[in-house]
């Protein structure tokens, strides 16, 4: 069976890779400012002791809001994924004591190093 009903099939691995990394970002932006409570945890004890947890939590929702546009946008899609990658290992390195959440994380760095690495679009 082939594919050829489908356009440029060359394009699909970046755009899947574009919209997979973009949902995680959108849906834990939305989450941050709709339960908060829920994710607060996941913040360094740093910025929890220091600075009202719920207003850091809304300044990193609306980071991930602008990554996750940035990813559909297809503009300057490697500096994007990097940003992603380094995102996402922060979030494991700050929270190496939930590990066993977080270890799905590192899946997602490594999907966002592969679209890093995929040739830009001309």
């Amino acid at each position: 069976m082939t594919l050829a009903f489908l356009p440029n099939r060359s394009k699909w691995p970046q755009l899947l890779l574009r919209g997979g990394l973009a949902v995680i970002f959108l849906y834990a932006a939305i989450s941050g400012f709709v339960n908060p409570q829920d994710w607060v945890g996941y913040l360094p004890g740093i910025l929890r002791d220091n600075f009202d947890p719920k207003l850091v939590l809304h300044f990193f929702s609306a980071y991930e809001l602008l990554l996750a546009a940035w990813l559909l946008s297809g503009v300057y899609t490697r500096y994007a994924a990097l940003l992603c990658a380094a995102t996402l290992a922060g979030i494991v390195t700050s929270n190496l004591t939930l590990f066993a959440i977080t270890f799905r994380d590192i899946a997602l760095i490594f999907s966002a190093l592969a679209l890093a690495s995929m040739p830009e679009e001309q």
